[in-house]
């Protein structure tokens, strides 16, 4: 009997309980205040998650961008055949310069006149073909026959740099390609331009246009071009900046311009003299012949 008391009271204590106004308000509240915090603890996770991936994958990028770019610097100026040992130098760039037998060497005859060479032939010992490779990684801008100087390739690379193949027998490359360094782009052929050489490729470096001597930046990279440049200009600009000796701009002119004033002065003379002398030669010989008479 007490047991089924006590349970009753405790029932009757449970639904008074309910009964009260402000309890299921109150369940409510906090069941919404459960529910929001793990919503927002959720969101938050996540978006961490999120930032993490992103931070990771723009660290992956910057690797793969540094990455790149020390690969590219490492990349020097190579020699365009398959055997660099195999071939020779057999016609040099024309260098201002170079001595007189190196200019004259290194001019091209073609069509009754001689032209400088800007770029260097390079042909096998033994005049045999050879597969010729791009000197640097880039992208070809040209490929295509000429009439004159065979199949031309041109290649385009960092820093306003182009590689040129002429006197190619074969192309197989196309224009738009992207080509690795050492990667064959065509062979070695004859062409009408250098027939004096035979079998060889043409090899050209330009920098924004300007043809340079690629022996001097063989095994360098493509950066030492503009090096070299802005060298070449620093020395011009200093040369010419550099001021004379004092006194001796001023007083060294004034001293050779009398001179070669004074000088005129005893030429003119001479001739008078002469003319004088020539006047009066006439007189003196009529006299000659009155005497005779």
């Amino acid at each position: 009997m007490r047991e089924e008391e006590k349970k009753r009271t405790s029932q009757t204590k449970v639904q008074q309980f309910f009964r009260k106004r402000w309890v299921f308000p109150a369940i409510y509240l906090m069941s919404a205040a459960v529910i929001l915090t793990a919503v927002l603890w959720y969101q938050n996770i996540s978006n961490n998650v999120a930032e993490d991936l992103q931070n990771n994958q723009d660290e992956i990028a910057l690797d793969e961008q540094e990455a790149v770019e020390v690969n590219a610097t490492k990349e020097n100026f190579t020699m365009p055949a398959v055997d660099a040992e195999a071939v020779n130098v057999v016609k040099k760039f024309y260098d201002p310069n170079a001595t007189t037998e190196e200019q004259e060497a290194a001019l091209v005859f073609y069509n009754n006149t001689y032209r400088m060479n800007k770029g260097i032939d390079i042909a096998r010992e033994d005049q045999k073909q050879f597969d010729v490779v791009a000197s640097l990684s880039g992208t070809v801008t040209k490929a295509e026959k000429d009439p004159i100087l065979g199949f031309v390739v041109e290649i385009e690379h960092e820093n306003e740099v182009v590689t040129v193949y002429q006197s190619l027998a074969e192309a197989s490359v196309q224009a738009g390609d992207k080509v690795e360094q050492n990667e064959v782009i065509g062979k070695s052929g004859e062409n009408l331009f250098n027939e004096e050489d035979g079998n060889h490729v043409h090899f050209e470096i330009r920098q924004a246009g300007t043809a340079v001597n690629p022996e001097s930046f063989m095994g360098k990279p493509v950066t030492s071009i503009e090096e070299a440049a802005e060298e070449e200009a620093t020395e011009e600009e200093v040369s010419e900046e550099a001021p004379a000796p004092a006194g001796e701009t001023e007083e060294a002119p004034a001293e050779e311009e009398k001179p070669a004033e004074e000088a005129p002065a005893k030429d003119t003379e001479t001739p008078k003299e002469d003319t004088d002398k020539s006047e009066k030669a006439p007189e003196s010989d009529k006299d000659a012949d009155k005497g005779a008479e």
